[in-house]
Parts: structure tokens; sequence; C-alpha cells
């Protein structure tokens, strides 16, 4: 491509865009808000449109976006030196005051690096002179562990970034404005509840290189008026002295939609509407489910009105949330949608709280397959996980798609649970086959799809302290399952690279000496090259992974506080080992300590 292809380019892709805000350019803070992967992907991202909106609602804020461009385009920029320029107008990220980048996925900590370097911005936070932006980051990733990417990130938003953001961002132009320094300003930002700011906290090693904890940097942390708080997830009095950042979140109390409509984004011509956030089911695999709680629902009332403005640019809704089928007014939010003449899709659904209304809105949008999650094939590890979908559940699903007049299953599964035996291995295939036989009852003469991933440990959730399943014994447990079932032309087998999940698993638990690691390898071919990058350094990727913690043991995350009750995690992880049912979510309920003040109102949308 040569440079005015670029340029054209990216002009292109605006052109076709229709936005509820405008990004004024001669608004005088200047924020590049950067998704760490291609516009295709990014633009499919509702945290970045809905952070956009409040940026740009702004009196003196101009947010831009920032993507990652093609590996063939990459090319171009370096041959032409071109550096990484907005979508709005083109301006180059480095003349940003501020950077905030949306971390969903940890396979794109590969691409910040990149970013950074091809924006002119200084990579690394410790090679930042005065005047080069402040770096911030948030999104799911930021949340549960920022560690692995702190070499790279100024200031870190643990939480929901809706109204935060702005506090930051009135921070940094107040000190921008009164020449306050770099140091200054990042003092300040430690200030806010959910800003975590990692050039006050150098992490400590023991003799064997493992980690042991954080001391303090004196230049901030504890003149920034930080005090430890309660709700610590980990039972070791030792950390008592660490200064906490309490995540930020706030209830569902105004619109979370589309901002920015095109075409072009991996979900196509999709207006999405996020129905609720957080996930009350306890499933102790899921990192959502604890570090976005209280799950919240919004009005009906507010997901009508998103409903009407998709309605006027003619859009398919798209609606977001952990469990779109649990939402109590599911049936009506459904039938309204279908009142306006629009089709709609659900991000996720769940079997035991699936009604016919929603299949059949399915049915009529078009959707020719039904997604159920029983992550694991035996009804003993759904109890260790608590998952709580039964095979009748997985029936009764089946049978209302048949209903409908949907062909297809498909089954979200897991392999390497805690506590996982050969024969919850066979039960994977024992339940492919019983679900296949209702579909045959029920008249469905679709496909039966497995997607298959091996289980990866993350932060804040009762198995963070847990090994992964060995590597090569996953592969062999997954050739199983793909040979077992390979007789069957109508049940076939996803299986989701092992090696890309067990990098994924390093990154989730890793701590700030992967900084190097990632750097490194983003130089020489990014994910491709980790393992090698992990020998340059040193790493032991085999301890990362497949160590066991202790309960009391430092973790990296434990500079933060989810607000769960102290020991309320491991008291989870006791009760998966005897299968023991917890609950969901309910009115009134202070059991994990987030709601301890008001209990929580999930369940109500009035």
């Amino acid at each position: 491509m040569t440079r005015n292809e670029i340029l054209n380019g990216l002009q292109s892709l605006r052109a076709n865009e229709v936005s509820r805000v405008e990004s004024n350019p001669h608004k005088p803070f200047k924020v590049g808000l950067v998704y760490p992967n291609t516009y295709f992907v990014g633009m499919s991202n509702l945290g970045l449109q809905i952070i956009y909106e409040e940026v740009n609602l702004r009196e003196r804020s101009c947010g831009e976006r920032y993507f990652m461009p093609a590996s063939s385009e990459l090319r171009d920029y370096e041959k032409h030196r071109l550096p990484l320029m907005s979508v709005e107008t083109q301006r180059p990220l480095n003349e940003c005051d501020v950077i905030g980048i949306d971390i969903t996925f940890e396979m794109d900590y590969f691409n910040i690096p990149q970013l950074l370097k091809l924006g002119r911005v200084p990579v690394k936070r410790i090679h930042r002179i005065e005047r080069d932006p402040i770096v911030i980051a948030g999104g799911p990733c930021a949340t549960f562990n920022p560690e692995p990417l702190s070499d790279f990130i100024d200031a870190f938003i643990i939480g929901e970034g809706e109204e935060l953001i702005s506090k930051m961002l009135s921070v940094i132009e107040e000190g921008r404005l009164n020449n306050e320094s770099r140091i200054d300003i990042l003092k300040n930002l430690s200030r806010l509840e959910g800003v975590y700011v990692p050039e006050f906290y150098e992490p400590q090693y023991d003799e064997n290189g493992d980690f042991a904890g954080y001391n303090m940097n004196s230049d901030g942390a504890f003149e920034t008026g930080f005090e430890a708080k309660s709700g610590r997830q980990a039972e070791d009095s030792a950390k008592d002295n660490l200064p906490r950042v309490t995540r930020h979140w706030r209830q569902l109390e105004s619109v979370g939609e589309t901002v920015i409509a095109t075409d072009y984004t991996e979900f196509g011509a999709m207006y999405i509407v996020e129905v609720a956030r957080g996930c009350g089911r306890h499933c102790r695999f899921c990192m959502a489910g604890y570090c976005y709680r209280t799950p919240r629902l919004r009005k009906l009332d507010l997901l009508k009105a998103g409903v009407d403005r998709a309605a006027e640019l003619n859009k398919k809704v798209g609606l977001m949330g952990a469990a779109i089928s649990d939402y109590p007014d599911i049936d009506e939010l459904v039938t309204y949608i279908r009142s306006k003449g629009l089709r709609y899709s659900c991000a996720s659904l769940r079997a035991d709280s699936l009604t016919q209304a929603v299949v059949d809105g399915l049915a009529a949008s078009g959707q020719q397959t039904i997604t159920i999650a029983p992550e694991a094939g035996s009804d003993r590890l759904r109890r260790v996980i608590n998952k709580g979908i039964s095979n009748e559940d997985m029936r009764k699903a089946v049978t209302l798609a048949a209903k409908a007049g949907i062909p297809h299953i498909r089954l979200y599964i897991m392999v390497g649970l805690p506590t996982e035996t050969d024969e919850d291995i066979e039960a994977i295939v024992t339940m492919a086959n019983d679900v296949f036989g209702y579909m045959q009852d029920a008249g469905c003469k679709g496909r039966l799809t497995l997607s298959v991933n091996p289980f990866i440990p993350k932060p804040f959730t009762p198995f963070q302290w847990m090994p992964m399943a060995n590597q090569k014994e996953v592969t062999k447990k997954l050739n199983s399952i793909k040979k077992a079932l390979g007789k069957n032309r109508r049940i076939e087998v996803l299986v989701e690279s092992p090696k890309e999940a067990y990098i994924q698993g390093v990154l989730a638990r890793g701590d700030r000496r992967l900084g190097e690691i990632i750097a490194y390898a983003a130089e020489n071919g990014g994910a491709k090259a980790f393992k090698n990058a992990c020998r340059e350094f040193d790493y032991d990727m085999d301890s990362a992974l497949y160590r066991e913690r202790e309960l009391t043991e430092p973790l990296p995350w434990d500079m933060l506080d989810m607000q769960l009750a102290e020991g309320y995690l491991a008291t989870e992880w006791q009760r998966s080992l005897t299968e023991t049912y917890t609950a969901p979510c309910q009115a009134g309920c202070r059991r994990c300590g987030v709601c301890n003040e008001t209990g929580c109102d999930y369940g109500t949308t009035e």
C-alpha cells in the first residue's frame, strides 16, 4: 500500500460510520483510545465505545480511536515511516495528552509494545519524559491482573471505567495546566479509588526467584493517602500492610450500547445493547463472576430505548450480558424487538433459563444454532465447578430449538478442570451422544458442534491457586474426544490451540517479570516467539503453569481488592472439593461480602 492508500483507508472507515457523538478535534485535551487489535475486531468491543462517548462528552476533551494495522499493512507503515494514526483525523498517537488502552484478551498483550512503538511513544514507562502521553489501561485483563503489562502502562483502571475515566482525565489535565511533574500527576491518580499505579509498587522475589510480595516505592505509595482495605482474598496476615486498590464499579443507571455503528466489524451490522453486567451464578472458573460482582440489570425502558435507536439504523440487535436468558423481563424485551421488525442475537444463553419466546425470536432472526455451555460432561464435575446445568436442561433446550425450527446445537466444553478424571472425559463423549439423541428425538436434523478448550485458571476465582493440567495430557484427551465422536458425521469437534491456551495460562497469573518477555516476543514474532522469549530471560513456564500455589503465598494481584470477604475464595475452593452447591446471587444476599452494606438487589429491574 502507498502512503495515500493508508490515509484513504482510515478516512474510508470513518466515512462509513454513523456516530451518536461528535469527536471535536478543536478541543484542547487530546485522548487516544487504543484497541490492541484490528479495527474489525476492536469495533465489536462495547467497552471501547462506551468510554469513547464519555470522553467526547467532556467539555474540553477530544477522543480519537487507534487500532492495530493488519500484519501486511504494518510493513507498509514501516516502509513509509508513518506513525500510528487515528481513524478520526489521522492524528499521530504521540500527539495525544493521554493514551487509553482497552485490554480484553491476553493474546493482545503482544500488540501493545508494537502499537506504542508505531505510535512513537516510548514503549516502557520508565523511558517516558515529562511531556510524553500518560498511558492508562482498563478492561478485564487490567482488572484481574495488571502486572504482566506494568512495564508499559502508567496507570490501570481496576474495574469499570465509566465515570472513573472522567476523574482521571481531570487529574491529568489539571496537572498539565499547572505544570505538575509526571510523578506528581501519577500520585494524584493513585488517590482515586480504582486506579493502580505500578510505579509505587516494587515486586520482590525470594532466593528461588519466586514472587514474594511488594515493597512500596518511597516516592509515592504511602504518601498518596492509601490505606489497607478490607475484603482480601487471601489469608496471609503479612499482607495487611499492603495498600490495596479497590475495584471501581457502579449501578447501571444509563444506557450501554453502540455509539459508532459500522458494518465492518467482527459481529457484522449489529447494534449492541448491554442488558446486564456481571453474573450471579457463581461458576467457580469464571473471572467475570467475581471481578464484576454484583450482577446488575439495566431497566427495561432503557433497553427498549436502545432498541428504538437500533430501529432508526435498521440494525440487528445484539443483546450482551453474561447470561441473557437470566434477564427477568427477557420475553418482554425480545417481543418488543420483534414488534419493531428487527432481528436479534444473544451473546450467551443458559440452558436452564431458556424460554420459547427467546428461541422463537432467534429462529425468526435467522439464527441456525443454539449454544449451550455445560462446560463439563459429568454431573460430578459440574458440581465441582458449580455450573448447575443438567442433561435434562439440555434436553429441554434442544426441544425448544427444534420447536422453533433451529437445526444446529453447539456445546462449550472445558478439558483440564480441577479434579478431572478419565471418567469425566468419557462423560463428555456420553453427553455428546445423549444430546445428539435429544436432537433426533426432537426432530433436529442439523449438526452438533462441540467447542472444546483447555481450562485456564484465572485470578480472583476459587481456582486461582490451581495448576493447569499438563499440556501433553490435555492434548491426548482432546484427541481422544475427537476420535470417539469422529464416526458421526453430524457431530463436529472444534478444539482451540493448546499452545495458545498455555501462553494465556502464563500471562493470566504472571508477575511483572513478564514485561520484558512480552516486549522481546513482540519484536520477534509475537505469541509464536513467547516460548523462546521465556528461555531468553530464564523464565520457568512449567513452574508458572503447573505449580499449585499455597493459599497463603503472595500473589501478583494481591494489591487489588475486589471487595470479596476475607477467605471467601478459599472457602469456595473447599466447597468445590466437596462438590457443594453455591446458590446464585439473590435479593438481600450478603454472602460474599461485596454487598454487605445494602445487600444484593439482583433480580430487580424496577
